[in-house]
């Protein structure tokens, strides 16, 4: 009977079966129990994200407390949205119990990062019966926005006598036709402090002529409205603008609007940009228009040029508006037949490279000089280098920033234009 017992074989199948239970249950079990895991990470990392790419998308409170900040740092208000979009996102989720979550937002130059990372466990079904009662899931998400360059920018508005021509054609015809000497400039006439009420400037106004300045003084005050409507934060274009003097007697930069990032204000100021005055006809030879020294006075109410990273360092602009030629007394250094001394010339570009070589960025305006063919004045002495004055301009701005409008073009559209050319610019790194 012992031995029949030893050899008999009829339960081996459901001997092995017993043994093979457990690791078969524990195969089985890891396997549902890491589906779940996966299923519950694939939520938690969405959720993680969307709380990372929130702190810091482009209408978010980070990146405008971050368009504000001068220096580096931490972003409270960014972490704050970082954790309540991580816990939005999970409200109606179960199967899981967080451990540890953490959002951090930074900003590093003109980058601000956001980084949320978290745990969590995910309780087992099957496993437990091999003593295993959780899984741990763990994952990080990262996002990063380029911050927008803040950029100030200096209005140099050439308002000496030259820009009291006509605007248009057709104002320049009217002002040829109803004066004596066929004069297509509004000469402003203010002696002692007394205007002359016979002065072409005033006829211009009867007549209903625009002159180029006023159209100048418009497409200023436009220029803070565009700003206004790109910026992505009040302080990242700040304005200031200057012209080349209030009167010929004391020809030195006239603040109009002290530099400022409240452009409505510098807006309101735009309207007393005006043509330089004059007390007579042909006063110190007609010699008001002085480049170099514009150049050499706006140099000095600038700064130091910045890298354009952050609001404390913001990148330096010249925005320069002209007919483009230099009257002046200026002599041997005159690139152009003289005078005596007086110099009348296409600008100059030694002056434009003196303050690119310092870092600054030049953008030019250029309104194209209209040819005067029944003055002579402009016969003998613009006519011959007439061809000269766009290049020299495009030479005098920074690559990219040079635009050439004629009057029946539109300065006000021209002027926004190189704006908005100028701001979707990328900054190269250094």
């Amino acid at each position: 009977m012992l031995r029949r017992l030893f050899r008999d074989r009829s339960g081996n199948f459901g001997m092995m079966t017993a043994l093979l239970l457990v690791p078969l249950l524990g195969v089985a079990g890891l396997a549902v129990d890491i589906s779940e895991a996966f299923a519950v990470r694939n939520q938690l990392q969405g959720a993680a994200d969307a709380a990372a790419l929130g702190a810091v998308s482009e209408k978010s409170a980070g990146v405008a407390e971050a368009m504000k900040m001068t220096g580096n740092g931490e972003i409270a208000v960014a972490i704050k949205d970082a954790e309540q979009l991580f816990d939005a996102q999970l409200a109606a989720m179960t199967g899981y119990e967080i451990r540890t979550s953490k959002a951090e937002v930074v900003r590093e130059d003109n980058q601000l990062k956001a980084v949320f990372t978290y745990s969590a466990s995910v309780p087992t079904t099957l496993l437990r019966a091999l003593g295993k009662k959780e899984m741990i899931v763990s994952g990080q998400a990262t996002a990063v926005f380029q911050t927008e360059t803040f950029r100030d920018f200096y209005l140099l508005l050439d308002n000496t006598p030259s820009m009291g021509v006509g605007a248009t054609t057709a104002d320049i015809d009217k002002m040829v036709a109803n004066t004596s000497d066929k004069c297509a400039f509004a000469c402003h006439i203010v002696n002692n402090g007394v205007e002359d009420k016979n002065s072409y400037y005033n006829l211009a106004k009867k007549l209903g002529v625009t002159i180029r300045i006023n159209v100048v003084a418009k497409a200023a005050a436009a220029l803070m409205d565009t700003a206004v409507a790109v910026r992505k934060s009040s302080n990242q274009y700040r304005m200031a603008i200057y012209t080349f003097g209030q009167k010929a007697e004391d020809t030195k930069l006239l603040e109009v609007s002290a530099l400022t990032d409240n452009l409505a204000s510098a807006k309101g100021n735009a309207s007393l940009i005006d043509l330089m005055s004059i007390p007579y006809q042909n006063y110190n030879s007609d010699q008001q228009t002085d480049f170099d020294r514009a150049f050499n006075d706006i140099a000095g109410k600038m700064g130091k040029p910045g890298t354009g990273l952050t609001a404390a360092s913001p990148e330096k602009i010249v925005f320069f508006v002209s007919d483009g030629v230099n009257d002046s007394a200026k002599g041997a250094g005159c690139t152009k037949k003289t005078t005596g001394t007086r110099c009348q010339e296409p600008i100059d570009t030694k002056a434009c490279e003196k303050l690119k070589n310092k870092g600054y960025k030049i953008a030019v305006l250029y309104t194209t000089y209209l040819p005067l063919p029944d003055n002579p004045w402009y016969k003998n002495w613009i006519r011959p280098f007439q061809g000269e004055i766009a290049p020299r301009m495009q030479a005098c701005a920074s690559p990219g920033y040079f635009f050439e409008v004629s009057p029946s073009q539109g300065i006000t559209e021209a002027m926004n234009t190189l704006f908005l050319k100028i701001v979707s610019t990328p900054r190269l790194a250094s």
